[in-house]
């Protein structure tokens, strides 16, 4: 959790260096400013407790980096400058204190740097130190009042005013304590809640500028890919006619098996510039079309026989997302394809084995869930932040072909998430979402759910 405003570090860095400035001025309080603002003089009990302040605050300095992205050691430190801020102020005239208030600020900090629960604990435990220090002081008043009663009663008859007096002061401190409750209940609430606010409308423009950080590169490698897709059209188109000529002239089958291989090779090629162009014809228009789950997964497993023959895919589609509806563009084949190529080529490496599973189900009632798992070794932890948002270097290559991916769901209204399997290997889980202008899929889990009742009947 960062500060709504500063860089984690340096708001912690920050808080000690505050941390320091209040032991500073409570030192100067007590020995330059006691009359000043009518301080009690402080006992030698406070001198220990001072020194042992001191300690905490030079390691808090020394070591504030061990707080941060650590809720639990933030606001433990919290705790103890709100129990060093109660002994002090007891010891230097309790409720009576001109400078009580400064017990709000620990819960301040609290509701702007930490979660909700915090500045409540912080809250409960400030009240009930000041509740404690307004008791004390009404029995001390209480008694000096009865002492006051007892001296002047052979004296004088008129020994009304010390009690009435007891009793504008007790509600003096009952106001005092109510005043504090409500501030701290302000700055619990109102403050908690602003910086709540601002911490997520710091996470959405760091997701955005993230996206389009990510959609420069995006539109930097399409261009790049444009122009070279379109400086290799004429190569292949002369590659088309050399082998066309070679397939006139006399040659032996080895030979003839030769040519073949080089058209089948050739072909594919000009399959995939067609399909480049169409892509980035739908991508500039922004056609979008209707397709069925189980005729996107039987294309799907039709290009991957002919592109990636030795492929073992092991796909399970659940029944009731068969029927339906997901819009694509030309951009999603070949997306999902990268990811099945890449979980091909890491179970290769690892087991020798093409082996690849793909789940097919619902995640959300309107979200369609795609798991691509693959029998490699994994990805590495610090590769999984990054990979898919970021080009990464990594033995393998760059990452792109993810970072296309993750571009092109994210485009349709999907999402790519990267997590280790618990046994090997690594999932590439994809959501789309369903079409809401089809009631297909809906007539489908509408039977499934009254089937289940007539079960449960």
């Amino acid at each position: 959790m960062t500060n709504a405003s500063l860089p984690f570090n340096a708001s912690q860095q920050q808080l000690a260096l505050l941390r320091l400035v209040n032991w500073g001025l409570k030192i100067g309080l007590i020995l330059f400013a006691t009359d000043l603002f009518g301080l009690t003089t402080p006992p030698v009990t406070l001198s220990y407790v001072l020194i042992f302040e001191a300690c905490y605050v030079g390691f808090s300095y020394r070591f504030y980096r061990l707080s941060m992205n650590n809720n639990g050691l933030l606001f433990l430190t919290l705790l103890l400058d709100t129990l060093f801020w109660a002994t002090w102020l007891y010891f230097t005239g309790g409720a009576t204190n001109a400078f009580v208030s400064l017990l709000l600020l620990p819960i301040a900090i609290s509701a702007i740097t930490l979660p909700r629960w915090a500045p409540w604990c912080l809250t409960i435990v400030s009240t009930i130190f000041y509740t404690l220090m307004i008791v004390d002081i009404t029995e001390q008043n209480s008694g000096s009042v009865m002492d006051h009663d007892m001296s002047q009663m052979p004296m004088t008859a008129n020994h009304v005013m010390p009690a009435s007096h007891s009793m504008d002061m007790g509600s003096h401190y009952l106001g005092m304590w109510f005043n504090f409750v409500i501030s701290a209940l302000v700055l619990t609430v109102t403050v908690g809640f602003i910086a709540k606010r601002i911490r997520q409308k710091n996470a959405e423009l760091r997701y955005l500028r993230e996206a389009q950080l990510r959609q420069e590169k995006i539109l930097a490698l399409g261009t790049a890919s444009a122009q070279m897709a379109h400086q290799l059209a004429t190569p292949l188109a002369t590659l088309r006619l050399l082998t066309d000529e070679l397939v006139d002239t006399h040659h032996d089958a080895e030979q003839m098996e030769l040519i073949s291989e080089m058209q089948q090779a050739l072909n594919r090629c000009e399959v995939t510039l067609a399909d480049l162009r169409l892509a980035t014809e739908s991508i500039r228009e922004h056609k979008l079309t209707e397709q069925r789950v189980d005729k996107l997964v039987a294309t799907l497993t039709e290009q991957i026989s002919l592109l990636m023959p030795e492929a073992q895919l092991n796909i399970a589609i659940a029944p009731q997302v068969e029927s339906c509806i997901v819009m694509t563009d030309m951009s999603l084949l070949p997306a999902l394809m990268a990811l099945i190529q890449n979980g091909i080529q890491a179970s290769e490496d690892n087991q020798h084995q093409t082996r690849v599973d793909i789940n097919i189900g619902l995640s959300q009632p309107n979200q369609l869930s795609m798991t691509i798992r693959d029998y490699g070794v994994g990805i590495a932890t610090h590769l999984l932040q990054t990979l898919g948002s970021n080009m990464v270097k990594s033995p393998k290559g760059m990452g792109i072909a993810v970072l296309l991916s993750h571009t092109s769901f994210e485009r349709l209204g999907g999402k790519l998430y990267l997590k280790p399997h618990s046994e090997c290997g690594t999932e590439a889980i994809v959501t789309l979402p369903l079409s809401v202008q089809k009631t297909s899929c809906s007539y489908f889990k509408r039977i499934d759910a009254s089937r289940s009742k007539q079960t449960l009947k």
